[in-house]
């Protein structure tokens, strides 16, 4: 009598391939989906409390998908050229940039207004978020070095070209926009982060 029953070991490689198989699934569909790799961010600071906090998951997208009304020709929209859109608890899109002159993780913040190469934006600049500046000759980046976007943390009390976190964000720096945001789900990508 023979026994037609898999081994011990064949059918655990069935349930391994049979589990890969619907992650690569799942992965597909995401990025089907975002546009993006990886289609979700964790947040590591509170840069943009009270809206997300460490440890928030946030689910993106490529820029020039699901763009609002006021969408320029990148696909984001401006905190200050929103007319009533917005995203994650503010006006205008949340924007994952990786600027070229820092190091470490991309930034996740909100795109507030775009300069153009050259231009004195102290003039249309929020004066709570140009870091005591008085004048655009005491505000770092300004005149502005290159066309792009003026981007702060909702926290913060400064725009990231006011304190030298980024020049004047350039579209292609521009990874990804926030869509939405599942509260604590991100801790557990930073605890194994760091364990790693």
């Amino acid at each position: 009598m023979s026994d037609d029953s898999p081994s011990e070991a064949q059918a655990f490689a069935r349930d391994a391939l049979e589990t890969v198989a619907v992650v690569v699934a799942v992965g597909a569909v995401l990025f089907a989906v975002s546009g993006v790799w990886p289609p979700m961010v964790a947040i590591e600071s509170g840069s943009m409390q009270p809206t997300l906090e460490r440890g928030d998951l946030v689910v993106v997208t490529a820029e020039g998908r699901y763009g609002g009304p006021a969408a320029d020709d990148y696909g984001v929209v401006t905190a200050n050229a929103s007319e009533g859109y917005g995203r994650l608890g503010g006006s205008g899109d949340v924007v994952v940039y990786d600027a070229p002159s820092r190091a470490g993780s991309p930034v996740i913040h909100r795109a507030v207004f775009w300069v153009e190469d050259g231009e004195n934006w102290y003039d249309r600049a929020n004066e709570s978020y140009v870091d005591g500046a008085d004048s655009c000759a005491e505000l770092l980046n300004c005149p502005a070095p290159h066309a792009g976007y003026v981007t702060r943390g909702d926290n913060n009390d400064y725009y990231d070209q006011a304190r030298g976190i980024a020049s004047p964000v350039r579209p292609d720096w521009v990874r990804a926009k926030g869509q939405f945001h599942v509260p604590y789900l991100g801790a557990l990508r930073l605890e194994a982060q760091r364990l790693f």
